[in-house]
């Protein structure tokens, strides 16, 4: 294990700068969000929850997927180069199609709390089951990265109803687990790609024999996600196998009123995956691209014939309908929530999970 003073980070983050793109949170404006780290960037890994998570960078909010250009030729001239015919001769139009460039140089994730490495579980086993995703794939491919321990977890966590361990990253599918105590970073990979990431940073770190350290680190935090409001939250009666049961039940008829179809809760989700695909047209073709959408949306996966999910309530069961039973069922019992409570903290009718959950624990 390595440490490094906090005093000392702008170091860290310029050395792994000056070798990957840096993906971490930077606070701007008094907000705190993923973005890539350049030199006089305030990089914050104090504050618990950004406003987005970190699946920016394995799954962008706009991603161009290819362009289309058109070429104006002539058409072939049968018979020689006679300049009569060939001013007659009609044109044709050449389309050519352009892939969006993969992801090719790896580049670092910095700061991901164990609740958002979760998230990216989830996503992997939608986009890289096949058929598989080359753009995503490619990502995961070069993405290295460094999880970081929840130091006070707050009141509207509950990751660990959903099995996420806050106090411990090297649990969550990373390279480099990290924790913060008394004023140092304490590092440990966890992965050959995070052991290579270490090897390039070296210097900078001092060798550390911290595990007494960081094992009473891991039950401070371990304490704190006892005592929190949701940490009893019962997933009785969801999961696989539940459609029939909760998709009847009359509970949606009061739940999701106050709706406001606003779509917050989707894109501040580390899970959500929801994606339309639009065609933008240049000078001389188009550029297609796809970018994040919501199944809250009024016209998501809107048909000229109409559409399956005509109301707000409809729209409002598919999304926790999704999350807690139909995801479960295709793999293997595992949630698409990860409790990491940010639309508890943002919608603004709070109709979020918990609340959901709730409803129907108190129907029985």
């Amino acid at each position: 294990m390595y440490s490094i003073a906090k005093e000392n980070l702008n170091s860290l983050y310029a050395a792994i700068a000056a070798e990957y793109d840096l993906f971490m949170p930077i606070k701007s404006a008094d907000q705190t969000n993923y973005g890539f780290w350049k030199e006089g960037a305030e990089g914050d890994i104090d504050t618990l929850k950004t406003i987005r998570s970190g699946k920016d960078a394995f799954f962008p909010q706009v991603e161009q997927l290819y362009t289309v250009n058109r070429e104006i030729v002539p058409a072939d001239v049968a018979s020689g180069d006679d300049a009569e015919k060939a001013a007659d001769t009609p044109i044709r139009t050449k389309l050519n199609v352009t892939p969006g460039k993969l992801v090719d140089q790896d580049f670092v994730i910095f700061g991901m709390r164990a609740c958002d490495v979760r998230a990216i579980e989830v996503m992997d086993n939608v986009f890289l089951t096949d058929p598989v995703d080359s753009y995503y794939k490619s990502r995961r491919e070069h993405g290295i990265v460094v999880a970081l321990a929840c130091h006070e977890p707050e009141e509207s966590c509950f990751c660990t109803v959903f099995g996420v361990d806050p106090a411990d990253p090297s649990k969550a599918k990373a390279d480099v687990a990290t924790w913060v105590i008394d004023g140092k970073l304490y590092w440990k990979a966890i992965s050959e790609k995070g052991e290579a990431l270490t090897a390039k940073v070296a210097n900078l770190f001092e060798e550390a024999d911290a595990d007494a350290k960081v094992e009473e680190e891991k039950a401070y935090i371990e304490g704190i996600a006892k005592q929190l409001p949701n940490a009893d939250l019962s997933l009785e009666g969801w999961g696989a196998g539940k459609t029939d049961e909760k998709f009847k039940s009359e509970v949606w008829d009061k739940v999701y009123k106050g709706c406001l179809g606003c779509g917050t809760c989707t894109f501040v989700c580390p899970t959500c995956q929801c994606y339309d695909i639009k065609d933008y047209t240049t000078k001389d073709g188009i550029q297609r691209y796809r970018c994040w959408d919501s199944c809250m949306y009024s016209d998501f996966t809107l048909m000229a014939g109409g559409q399956n999910r005509q109301t707000q309530l409809q729209r409002f069961r598919q999304r926790f309908m999704h999350k807690l039973v139909y995801y479960p069922t295709n793999n293997d019992g595992m949630f698409m929530c990860v409790g990491c409570g940010r639309c508890v903290e943002k919608c603004p009718q709070s109709l979020n999970i918990v609340k959901v959950i709730k409803a129907f624990a108190e129907n029985k």
